[in-house]
Order: C-alpha cells, then structure tokens, then sequence
C-alpha cells in the first residue's frame, strides 16, 4: 500500500535556504515555508527584518499548494469562480487556507506532489523595486519577473513563469521601457550564500540543539523558535514526528516568550479552564499553557522562547528547558 508521505525535513531545509539566499541578493526580507503533502508544516524560516505575519502568509500558501496539489494562483482563480457560500466553506473546512493568495507552488517527485513552497513577509511580494536591487537581477531570460515568484522558482530550480499577473506593467512601471537590449538577465543565476541574516542563523543552530537533543533520547519532536511577540522565526518538524506537535510546539513557544515564564506556568498564573479560554480569546495567536516552551533571555530581558512538542509533555519541557539554557549560557 502506498501511503502519502511528506518532504523529508532536510531536503525541505535545503529548499529554504536557496530561497533566502536569492531573497537577499534580490534586496528581500520576509520569510520561506515549506509544507508537506500530508499538509503539516515541514520547514519554514524568518529572515532577519522579515516582518510579524508573514510566516502565516507564506505557509497558507504552501498549504494550499501542498493539498489542492496546484499553484496558489490557479487555486485562487477558482475561489473567484465559484459561488460565495462556497468559498466561505471552504475555509470553513480548510482553515490553514485562510491567505489564498498568489505565489504557492507545488513540490512534484516522481509524478506526486510531496510538498508545496512559498514565500511572504514585510519585504517580498509581487513587486520590482526592492532597496539595493538591480535590474538584471530582476530579468531572467530575458524577462521582466517579480521578485516573490523569481524567489520561490529560483528555489525550486524550475523555469521562472510569473503567478502574480503582468510583470511587464510592473517593471515599466519601476524601471521605465523594458527592451531586447536589456539582455538574458541573472534573475536564475545562483546567488551568493546570505550573511546578513545572523537572527536567522541563531534560531535555525537553536533548532538544530533540539532536533539533536530529541535524536539523543530517540524522540522525534517538533520545535519553534519565536520572537519575543511569539510570532515564528524558525519552525521544524522531525522526519515521522507528530503532526499535531508542529502546532503544539508553535504554541507552547508563543505562551512562553508573550508571558515571559515557563508555558506550563501560565496556567498557575491564570487558574482555571474558563480562564484560560477568555484569555486565549483576548489575544491575537494562539498559546498553550502545557509543558514544551522555555524563554530565552539576553541580558537580563527575554528575546525569544523555544517550543518542543512530540513526546510526552514532561520529556518536551526538558528538551526546551536544556536548550534554552545552553542558548543562555552562550550569549
């Protein structure tokens, strides 16, 4: 029997990373997402300056990609076909579908979809002028392309095609006439690897410290690395790991780096399940108030927190708790 199965982690990772290697070159910031077949999140990264929310964005992308097993773009066009009813109900179903926007795009291998990719965040988008960038890199055989769908193609090692409507208008519009005398363009040229993401690398060796925790107690866990608003920097899922635990794992995370203790903890602060639930309904992420998330501080304030999910809760809030304070200790 054939059973679906998703990305492996590592390759997921791979994709990620030539993604944000050709968003800096570019002059983007925003944040990568890969999402698995099974639609459970495989991958995803924050670059540094990459803005809140966008990490959301470019995984209900993905997600889209991943289940529906085309671009998001085409998806999209669908949505505007059907009947509004419809539409709400599939959200309704689908509710990781929340931002069906352009941009998401399938992963093929060996004829079925494996995963779906895409890209979002404060500084990439469907656009042609990004801060610094230049105008060849902006073309890639010879035509005009947006820097979001250059990314997530470039990415993928597949021939650019635009998913986000006109980019000649575009670039007229940045640029002025676009010509045969502009050349080829070195839009799909390999980009240089990223050296200005140093946030970034500190969340994705913070990972790391707990995938090697985890495969050192033979776990197989999730892990988030947030911010101190408990929006996500970096997000990964073991290879056969729970997929509920990639949520866990962002939750935990959010409840510790928000509140600033242990996630467990907040439960002791605000007692009691109807609490709990008007407290969860009173902001805008979502936390968990079980064991897995740790915050780690710098200088005496917290920067961040770390969420591990997978295992039982008492072999989560160990992991997290070893980390973060390895993490701590090495500042």
């Amino acid at each position: 029997m054939s059973h679906t199965t998703d990305i492996p982690v590592a390759e997921a990772r791979a994709l990620i990373a030539r993604g944000i290697d050709k968003a800096e070159d570019i002059g983007m910031r925003g944040a990568v997402a890969v999402v698995g077949a099974t639609g459970a999140l495989v991958s995803a990264s924050r670059m540094d300056h990459g803005g809140a929310g966008g990490m959301a964005r470019a995984y209900s992308k993905a997600w889209i990609a991943a289940t529906q097993q085309i671009t998001s773009a085409e998806h999209l066009g669908r949505m505007r076909m059907i009947a509004p009813p419809m539409v709400a109900g599939f959200t309704v179903c689908s509710p990781e579908a929340v931002f069906p926007g352009a941009g998401g795009m399938p992963i093929r291998q060996d004829g079925h979809v494996v995963a779906g990719l895409a890209a979002s965040g404060a500084g990439i988008g469907p656009f042609v002028g990004y801060p610094g960038s230049q105008r060849e890199k902006l073309i890639a055989d010879g035509q005009p392309t947006n820097g979001e769908d250059l990314l997530v193609h470039y990415a993928l090692g597949i021939p650019y095609e635009g998913q986000h409507g006109d980019d000649l208008e575009r670039w007229v519009r940045t640029y002025g006439e676009f010509s045969d005398d502009e050349g080829p363009g070195v839009g799909m040229a390999p980009a240089p690897p990223a050296r200005q993401q140093a946030e970034h690398r500190w969340a994705l060796a913070l990972a790391d410290r707990v995938i090697a925790e985890a495969d050192r107690r033979h776990e197989r866990v999730s892990v988030a690395i947030v911010d101190e608003r408990g929006d996500p920097i970096q997000q990964d899922r073991m290879d056969g790991a729970a997929t509920a635990s990639v949520n866990v794992a962002a939750a935990v995370a959010a409840a510790a780096a928000t509140f600033q203790c242990p996630s467990e903890a907040v439960g002791v602060r605000f007692p009691g399940e109807a609490v709990l639930a008007q407290l969860a309904a009173a902001l805008p992420y979502r936390i968990l108030a079980a064991p897995g998330g740790r915050p780690i501080e710098r200088d005496g304030r917290v920067v961040a927190a770390v969420g591990v999910a997978g295992p039982e809760p008492r072999v989560c809030a160990e992991i997290a708790a070893a980390v973060a304070a390895a993490s701590e200790a090495s500042e």
